[in-house]
């Protein structure tokens, strides 16, 4: 029976972390898996002492179910965090009830700001007319960030094909500003590599990635991309942005495609 859980979240508070440490650690888990696939990687993670405690994020997006699937059969009671931002499109939110249940996942966390909090600062919701970053950190760093509370680390799906500044992207990597690890089992997989396996597989699409949308998020910053477009062309059309935030480092955005 799945398990689904809805967390309205505002805020943490942090303690600094011992960076040297966790240095080592990292270290020491990417030299133990460094030759080994996506598999084996992830069951690591989930199991080494080493990596500690660890959830998956993901947005349940175009290619999302490539690494649920492997998350399932993996261990399905690995914690899965869902942010809801409340301007999801309803054909993810279909599918993200879709895909859970038939992975089997048992723990499923649908995250949303606090609604007090979100009142506070977007009572309008217009907010993303102003700020698209402020409008980003607050529907989807935040609620993160308080979910994440008590892990050690989260898994990522983040591949060094998506760009310039993932190519050097290990198996680990450590986060400073928050001294969580973070697993990224599918870094040496190629887009060919993701189709394969969900063809394999028999894993469900997306169903807004035949109407044009090969990338996913909100849908008032997300359009159609047209053929020969960068398949991220429609997020943030038209803005100097291409990161929602989740990925910042030390309160800074990197600038690069995401995948969650």
């Amino acid at each position: 029976m799945r398990h689904e859980t809805v967390i309205e979240e505002s805020a943490r508070a942090t303690s600094p972390p011992d960076l040297d440490a966790l240095r080592e650690r990292v270290a020491a888990l990417n030299a133990r898996y460094r030759h080994h696939g996506a598999t084996d990687v992830l069951r690591g993670a989930l199991n080494d002492p080493e990596a500690g405690d660890i959830a998956m994020v993901s947005s349940f997006g175009a290619e999302s179910v490539a690494l649920l699937h492997l998350v399932a059969v993996a261990d399905r009671s690995t914690p899965v965090l869902f942010i809801d931002t409340r301007l999801l499109f309803e054909e993810t939110l279909t599918y993200q009830q879709e895909v859970a249940q038939r992975l089997g996942l048992r723990d499923v966390r649908v995250l949303r700001t606090d609604a007090e909090l979100l009142a506070e600062r977007d009572p309008y919701g217009a907010l993303r007319f102003s700020d698209t970053d402020a409008c980003c950190h607050l529907r989807k760093t935040v609620p993160l960030e308080r979910a994440l509370d008590g892990f050690d680390g989260w898994i990522t799906g983040r591949k060094r094909y998506q760009s310039a500044g993932r190519a050097d992207l290990d198996f680990f990597e450590l986060e400073e500003a928050t001294g969580r690890i973070k697993v990224n089992p599918l870094v040496h997989w190629q887009p060919d590599d993701v189709r394969a396996y969900m063809d394999e597989n028999r894993l469900p699409r997306h169903p807004l990635v035949s109407q044009g949308y090969p990338s996913i998020g909100c849908w008032p910053c997300t359009s159609r991309v047209a053929d020969g477009e960068d398949p991220r062309a429609g997020r943030w059309r038209g803005e100097d942005k291409d990161e929602c935030g989740i990925h910042f480092v030390n309160g800074r955005a990197i600038r690069q495609g995401d995948d969650t």
